[in-house]
């Protein structure tokens, strides 16, 4: 695999992907924005966030000063909130700590919350054109399989074998578009099911001369998905729905949400300080997460009366337009949309 840099440097230049929107620029904050987003989301799904968020932030100093809800608002329905929240307290960080410039060294960068060594390569080598090495999951499963690497690549000793062996395949030029065609492999030709007829890899790699295209890279050990569930209050009162906004850590943190209960408590509006009756019930929900299942079971009151001074802080009566327009976690708002 000698010539491994030169193949597919000369396979990006006459199939990669070219258009995409923040290719064409330099500035790192459109760089690092896609990097972010394009974290475990495909690219079609993240050209029209992409592009709305920039639109509305188009530089460090303008995210920087939004609210977080304002930039939750806009990463509503991308999914993995943690992102959002990292990119905004980092966005403050590069203001209060780099003067607004983001910073050309790799030490600072991968100190900004939400950026590993992965992309705070793909950042300065796309921004800045510096050579450095990156291994997201797409560059994992290219490497595993044209060099043979066996074991699950989360695993330490297999990950560090991983960044040894990018290392040792960085050319001495081009590594724009090398870094671009190492992630356009991964998520096109080398994908989960991939079209090895077509790779221009296809000669020298292991996998595919062995037969273990399908093995490699190894899969994480699986265990069962623990199962939890909630009920989740949808109180309507003349119009209007109670949101109320989680904690800024957690689970869907910083987000507007449902009040929440334990599937069977009865008394759930009297916790709340609020009278009224349940209406006919909605279907109920699974929402999967990274570490556990959600079964979501949606409890719809019309409210008649509150108790001053004992509802919970943090909440506000909505109307559903307004609502859908706050920063709601995916089952939120496909509840909210199913009353609407």
């Amino acid at each position: 695999m000698k010539n491994f840099a030169r193949l597919l440097i000369e396979w990006q230049k006459h199939h990669g992907r070219h258009g995409l929107p923040w290719q064409q620029t330099r500035d790192p904050y459109a760089v690092w924005l896609s990097e972010i987003m394009l974290q475990q989301t495909q690219v079609a799904s993240v050209i029209p966030y992409y592009q709305r968020f920039i639109a509305r932030f188009p530089d460090i100093a303008t995210l920087a000063a939004a609210s977080q809800d304002e930039v939750l608002a806009h990463w509503s329905g991308l999914g993995y909130y943690a992102r959002g929240r990292n990119l905004h307290r980092a966005a403050q960080l590069v203001v209060a700590q780099h003067g607004g410039v983001f910073p050309s060294d790799p030490e600072p960068v991968v100190a900004l919350p939400g950026i590993g060594r992965s992309t705070a390569a793909a950042i300065l080598a796309f921004s800045f054109g510096q050579r450095r090495a990156i291994l997201d999951g797409n560059v994992k499963r290219v490497l595993a399989r044209c060099f043979g690497i066996a074991g699950y690549p989360g695993a330490k000793a297999v990950e560090n074998r991983l960044w040894q062996q990018a290392e040792a395949l960085l050319p001495e030029s081009g590594i724009e578009t090398y870094t671009q065609a190492l992630m356009d492999l991964g998520a096109t030709l080398c994908a989960r099911k991939p079209s090895c007829a077509a790779c221009p890899l296809g000669s020298g790699c292991v996998a595919y001369n062995e037969k273990r295209v399908a093995e490699l890279p190894e899969p994480k050990p699986r265990k069962p998905l623990p199962q939890k569930e909630t009920a989740m209050l949808i109180l309507l009162r003349q119009g209007e729905v109670y949101l109320e906004k989680r904690p800024p850590t957690g689970i869907w943190g910083g987000m507007w949400s449902f009040p929440e209960a334990p599937v069977l408590e009865m008394d759930a509006l009297a916790r709340l300080g609020m009278a009224g009756a349940e209406v006919s019930p909605l279907p109920e929900r699974q929402h999967t997460f990274t570490h556990f299942r959600l079964r979501i079971v949606p409890r719809v009151f019309e409210v008649t009366a509150l108790q001053p001074g004992v509802r919970e802080p943090g909440g506000l009566w909505l109307t559903l337009v307004d609502a859908m327009g706050a920063a709601l976690p995916k089952p939120v708002r496909e509840i909210l949309r199913g009353l609407a």
